[in-house]
C-alpha cells in the first residue's frame, strides 16, 4: 500500500521536508504539497518584491542541507554572474533573498525529477486548508476550493503568520485602504503620497525592508517608526570573530539569573578590546535550545517581558551597508525613531491621526500620516488568527499552545504534536516557527534544515520506506 504524506506549507520548511522525503525513500509514496500560492519553495521569505532585500546571514552559512554546509555557496559560484568573483569574498557576503529563492526552486525542480524516477506521486495543491480532522484512519484535510483529502502522515510547516493588529479602541481603522497589516506585500510601499509622512509600527528587520521598499518606490517624504524600545538594530560588525571563553561556564541546567551573570562578565571582558556583545550571543546559538528547554515557566516569562528585546538586538543584525543607509536617513531627518506606545488611530479624509505616548518626552503626541504599515512581527497566538485552520485545531482540542502562546506543544524529539493531556498524535507533525515555544530558536535556516532532515527520517522509518544509505 502506498503511504500518503501531506505537507501544509510550501516555503523552506515544507519544501525541504519534501526534498528529504524524496531523496531518502526507497519505495513509492504519494506526496501532497499544500500552499496558498503557486510559487512553491520560495515562501514569503524568499519571494521578495525587491531584489535589494538581502539575506541577514552570509552565503557560506545558508546551505539547505545540514550535511553539505557549502551547498548554497557552491551553487552560487556555479552561476555565470559569480564565476569570476573570489569565492572567499562571496562566502562572507549577504546575497539577495530572491537569489536564495531561485536556489530553493532549483532544488525543488531537481527533486520532482527524482520523484518521477522513483515513481513518487507529487501533487502540488494551491489552496487554503480550512479544517484539519484527526481520524483513526489518517488526517482529513478540508480546503477552501479543493476536494477533501486523507493522508497517513501530515506535517504542518505553516511558517510565520502576519502581524497582529495594534490594540486600539478604533477597530474600524483596520478596514482602511491606508492600513497595511501584511508588510511583506508590495502594495504597502506602492503609490505612496509624499505630502504626508508614513508610519511604520515596529522597529525590527521588517521595518528595514519596508524602508528600502519605500525608497525603491521613490518615496521622498518622512518616515516615522514607533516601537516600545526605539531604535536598537545593530549591524554585522564582527564578521568572522569567534569568542567561546564563556561556554565553559554555561550548561543547560543553569538558571536564567546565572546565565545572565556569566554573559555580563564576558561582555565586560570583550568591551576592554572595543568589541560589543554580538560574538558572545552568537556562540550561544548551538546551546540556546537546550538552555530554553530547561528554564522554568517563570524564567521564560521574565525573559519575554524583560530580556527578549535585548537578546533580539544582539542576535538579529543587518549587513553593515544596509545599516549605514538607515543611519543616513536618520541623519538627513527623513527617518524618525520614536520610543512609545500607540494609543489610538483615526482617519479623516485620507489623513491619519496617530495618538501615541512618547516615552522620551513623557507626554501624549499626535502624528499625522498618509498610511500605516504594521511591522510588529508575526502573530503567535493562534487562537486570535482569523480564518485559519490552526485556530480551528485549538478550538477543536486537536492540539494546544505553550503557556506563552509562542507555538504548538510538541515532542521535539519526534516532532509529533501533543494533545492537551500530553499524548502525542501518531500521525500529526510540525516544525519551524510552530516550535518556538518549545525551542525558542526555531525559525532560521540553520534550525529548519536540521528539522526537515530529521522529520523525514522519522516519517519514513514509521512507514518503512526509508533507504538506509540515504540517512
Amino acid at each position: 500500500m502506498i503511504s500518503r504524506v501531506g505537507i501544509i506549507g510550501g516555503g523552506f520548511a515544507g519544501i525541504m521536508t519534501a526534498v528529504n522525503l524524496i531523496k531518502k525513500t526507497n519505495t513509492p509514496l504519494k506526496l501532497y504539497i499544500i500552499g496558498e500560492k503557486s510559487s512553491f519553495a520560495r515562501g514569503t521569505a524568499y519571494e521578495s518584491y525587491l531584489d535589494k532585500h538581502i539575506l541577514n546571514v552570509p552565503t557560506e552559512k545558508m546551505s539547505a542541507f545540514p550535511d553539505q554546509p557549502r551547498h548554497f555557496l557552491d551553487w552560487v559560484m556555479a552561476r555565470s554572474s559569480f564565476q569570476d568573483l573570489p569565492k572567499e569574498i562571496v562566502a562572507k557576503s549577504f546575497l539577495s533573498r530572491n537569489l536564495y529563492g531561485d536556489y530553493l526552486c532549483e532544488l525543488w525542480k531537481e527533486s520532482i525529477k527524482i520523484a518521477k524516477e522513483k515513481e513518487i506521486d507529487v501533487i502540488e495543491l494551491v489552496d487554503t486548508v480550512i479544517k484539519l480532522t484527526n481520524l483513526s484512519a489518517g488526517i482529513e484535510l478540508s480546503f477552501l476550493n479543493s476536494p477533501i483529502i486523507i493522508v497517513d502522515k501530515c506535517i504542518m510547516a505553516t511558517g510565520n503568520q502576519i502581524p497582529k493588529n495594534p490594540s486600539i479602541p478604533n477597530l474600524s481603522f483596520f478596514k482602511s485602504s491606508n492600513y497595511f497589516q501584511n508588510p511583506w506585500k508590495k502594495e504597502c510601499v506602492s503609490n505612496v503620497n509624499d505630502s504626508l509622512p508614513i508610519l511604520i509600527i515596529g522597529n525590527g528587520l521588517t521595518m528595514v525592508d519596508t524602508i528600502l521598499g519605500l525608497q525603491d518606490n521613490k518615496f521622498k517624504g518622512e518616515i516615522y517608526s514607533i516601537s516600545p524600545n526605539g531604535f536598537n538594530i545593530l549591524p554585522h560588525r564582527h564578521t568572522g570573530l569567534i569568542y567561546h571563553a564563556h561556554l565553559e561556564e554555561i550548561h543547560n541546567k543553569m538558571s536564567l539569573k546565572e546565565l545572565i551573570r556569566v554573559i555580563h562578565k564576558h561582555v565586560k571582558i570583550v568591551r576592554q578590546f572595543g568589541i560589543s556583545a554580538e560574538p558572545i550571543i552568537d556562540a550561544l546559538r548551538p546551546r540556546t535550545q537546550g538552555i530554553w528547554r530547561n528554564l522554568t515557566a517563570a524564567e521564560k516569562q521574565f525573559f519575554m517581558s524583560r530580556l527578549r528585546h535585548l537578546f533580539g538586538v544582539a542576535r538579529h543584525r543587518i549587513p553593515l551597508h544596509i545599516y549605514d543607509k538607515i543611519q543616513k536617513l536618520r541623519i538627513d531627518g527623513l527617518l524618525h525613531i520614536q520610543s512609545g506606545k500607540i494609543i489610538d488611530i483615526t482617519e479623516t479624509g485620507g489623513c491619519i491621526d496617530v495618538t501615541y505616548f512618547d516615552k522620551k518626552q513623557r507626554k501624549t503626541q499626535v502624528l499625522k500620516v498618509s498610511r500605516v504599515i504594521n511591522c510588529t512581527g508575526p502573530e503567535t497566538d493562534f487562537s486570535k488568527l482569523e480564518n485559519n485552520f490552526l485556530g480551528q485545531c485549538i478550538q477543536d482540542g486537536i492540539f494546544y499552545q505553550d503557556e506563552l502562546k509562542l507555538g504548538i506543544q510538541t515532542n521535539v524529539e519526534t516532532f509529533k504534536v501533543k494533545s492537551k493531556d500530553g499524548v502525542e498524535h501518531s500521525n500529526l507533525f510540525t516544525l519551524g516557527s510552530n516550535l518556538k515555544g518549545e525551542l525558542w530558536e526555531s525559525t532560521a535556516v540553520n534550525e529548519l534544515r536540521q528539522q526537515a532532515n530529521a522529520i523525514a527520517d522519522i516519517i519514513l522509518e514509521e512507514v518503512n520506506l526509508i533507504d538506509d544509505s540515504k540517512k
